[in-house]
This record gives structure tokens, sequence and C-alpha cells, in this order.
């Protein structure tokens, strides 16, 4: 029996298949994570967590649209106080759920030397991997009150171990795969996932174990023949944009960061005509303290993103396509 890999590509057995009735649905998940600056080398210390009092108004926002957001906690979120009092409620009452995100540089134990290929967990020795995992999953339990069963490896660097690691943990749901990007372009030492499908798969039959990608499409007349064209362009970023422009070629990641409103329709139109049976939305919680990340600068920036958010609900209302949760996908899920 081949050893259980989330960077391998599926066989056509493993995909999931989901009760009559579960139909379309969507998750929003939140990369629940400190605020650094993004063009800096990482550092363990230098960081702030002004963000978390700023998820209460999200949170508020989605229950506004009956939607449960899936907050995925780092260490350094987990293990303040503040997270539990403004989730806690929410928590309690099943108006969200919590999972795992894994940032090593800021997760004990600190072993390893800090640069950007140990920046993706998968690349570290497989005991410090489970060891960092382990002490995030705890901090999780105790702190927040729940049993985490979903993770994303910040970065979304999962490593040949990362599997094993979950399977054995109890884990239920990976959602580390951002199809069609590849993290190791430019010698960065992350996985490449130009390849893997946008439909859910099992990892680990025997285990439970399922992987959720992050929905990402392409759209455009040539976008069939993406996969192909769009990595050789990787280093013309002119090119790519003609080609967006000409509605030949773009690809449209479901999340508010650095994706327009009017994209962001047009990629909820290609998933669900495409028939993805979820379709996984994210961002990093950060955006909601504007200066924090490239994509919310100052306050008109965040009134585009709640207004982005609005926008994609009311739109997916229209299609008919309801929110779902970590809970409903387990319960749906035909093993």
């Amino acid at each position: 029996m081949p050893k259980a890999s989330i960077t391998a590509l599926p066989a056509p057995g493993d995909f999931v298949r989901f009760a009559p009735g579960f139909g379309q649905r969507f998750i929003v998940t939140v990369d629940t994570e400190e605020e650094f600056d993004w063009g800096a080398p990482f550092t363990r210390a230098e960081h702030s967590l002004g963000s978390i009092p700023r998820l209460a108004k999200f949170q508020q926002f989605c229950e506004g649209f009956g939607v449960a957001p899936i907050y995925l906690v780092d260490y350094p979120v987990a293990t303040d106080p503040r997270a539990a009092e403004v989730l806690g409620p929410a928590l309690a009452a099943g108006r969200a759920e919590i999972g795992v995100q894994l940032h090593p540089w800021v997760n004990p134990p600190h072993e390893e030397e800090i640069n950007e290929y140990n920046s993706f967990a998968g690349n570290l020795p497989p005991e410090l991997e489970r060891a960092k995992f382990h002490k995030l999953r705890d901090a999780i339990e105790t702190n927040l009150g729940v049993v985490p069963r979903i993770y994303r490896a910040g970065r979304y660097g999962v490593g040949p171990e990362t599997a094993t690691i979950l399977s054995e943990a109890g884990m239920a749901i990976d959602s580390s795969v951002r199809a069609l990007f590849d993290y190791g372009d430019g010698g960065r030492g992350g996985p490449n996932f130009r390849e893997h499908p946008l439909v859910p798969w099992w990892i680990d039959r025997r285990a439970g174990l399922m992987e959720l990608p992050l929905t990402t499409v392409f759209w455009g007349i040539l976008r069939k023949q993406g996969r192909i064209i769009h990595p050789a362009l990787w280093r013309t970023p002119r090119l790519r944009g003609v080609l967006a422009r000409l509605a030949l070629l773009e690809r449209i990641p479901l999340t508010p960061e650095g994706v327009p409103r009017e994209e962001a329709l047009k990629g909820i139109d290609i998933a669900i005509d495409d028939g993805l049976p979820i379709l996984n939305f994210s961002f990093h919680s950060p955006s909601l303290r504007p200066g924090h990340t490239p994509y919310v600068r100052d306050d008109a920036d965040l009134d585009r993103f709640y207004e982005w958010w609005r926008a994609c609900f009311d739109y997916l209302a229209m299609r008919k396509v309801e929110a779902t949760s970590v809970k409903g996908i387990m319960a749906a899920a035909v093993m």
C-alpha cells in the first residue's frame, strides 16, 4: 500500500462522493494569524496581534448571511486570550469552527534555522513538524475549548510526512492544496500544486483524511488549456495581464485579496458550472485591520473588502449555493 501523501496526485477512485441532496456548497476559511511584514525576512518575535478584535465584526457580518466561518488559527493567535473572548460565543453556538494553521517560524519547539525553506512546515524533519503540530493543536484545545478537525499548512507548505501526522492525530480534512499554484517557483522550496484537481479527494480513506483544496479556476477562451499555458507565463506577468484583458485566459482564486469583485463573480460562475461540490473561499485575518496586508491598506480598502463578501454571498444565494461547514462536509462524505 503506497504511503498517503498530500502532494501526490489522487487516483480516479480517490475522489470524494457526497450524499444525495448535498448539492453544491461553499465554505469561508480564514487564515487567522499574526500580523507581520510580508516583504521582510521571517522572524519569531517581530509581529503583532491587533487584528484579533476585528474578528468580531467579520463574525457578525457572516452570521447575517447564515455563514459559519472556519478560523484556521496559528500559535500566536491560539495563545492570545482575546481569541477565546472574541470567538468563544460563536464557537459554543455552532456559528463558527476552528482549525489548525501551522506557521513553523512562530510555533514552538524552536529548533530549526529561520529561513524561507523552513517556513514550509513540510520541509522540516518529520519529528519537528509533528512536535510543532501537536503543540499548536493542544494549545487550541486548551485555550479555545474545541477539538479542531481541519488543517492548513502556513504558506500551503505540506510535505512528505504531513498526511501521516494528520492521520495519526485524527484530523478529518486538510485544506493546504492551493490548486493551480506552484510554491517551488524561483527556488522558494514549497510544494507544486499546478496539476492538482479542484474537487475533494481522500488522502487516506482508511484514516478518514480528506483533501479539500482551495478553489482557483481558469476563465477565458483558453481556460481549458490553462494548466499548460499559464505556467509557461509565470515569468511574464505583463503577458498574463494582456491575456486576461483580451478574455483569453485568467487565473481566478476565490479570495478578496487581490481579486476584484467582478473577477470573483466570474470565478464563482466557472466553479459552479464546472460542478465543483465545494467552493473554498479564503483570506488572511490581518486584512481585517488596514495596513497589515498589501490588499487592505486603508479604511476605503476595508469597505471594499466587505462589499466583496456581500456581493459574493448574495450571488451564491442567487445561484442557490448554500454555506456548509467542516461538520457538514464530514457528515455528507460517503466513505
